[in-house]
């Protein structure tokens, strides 16, 4: 029997279906649309708010930086997509994504790969 793809999955690969994949940071962003004097609509993604940082240290593996990482390096080992650095960029509280990796020896921390719980959004 054929794999079946869910629901989510499929409206994924529908063009305009979400104006950004499941993968994205922006994703779950609320998309603002602007009408133009001559009547154009442009969508956008409004400003995104950060998750809060995770209270409990088991919501997180605490990893320690080794001389040339990336943040890019990071997602790839944790969550198998390079991609996805913006996740361990919000479990900290960095403004620079560089700041992860910047200096050998810190410790950063990974979400574990089912992410963190939604609730209230930091700024």
């Amino acid at each position: 029997m054929a794999d079946i793809e869910s629901y989510e999955s499929a409206l994924d690969a529908i063009p305009g279906a979400h104006p950004y994949p499941r993968t994205s940071r922006y994703h779950d962003a609320e998309i603002g649309i602007h009408r133009m004097d001559d009547g154009t609509e442009v969508r956008y993604a409004k400003r995104r708010l950060l998750p809060p940082l995770p209270d409990d240290p088991e919501d997180t593996h605490a990893h320690t930086v080794a001389a040339g990482e990336r943040p890019d390096l990071l997602a790839q080992r944790y969550f198998g997509d390079p991609g996805q650095w913006w996740r361990i960029a919000d479990a900290n509280p960095v403004l620079d994504p560089a700041e992860l990796t910047g200096e050998a020896g810190q410790t950063v921390r990974v979400p574990l790969a089912g992410g963190f719980p939604r609730g209230d959004r930091r700024v």
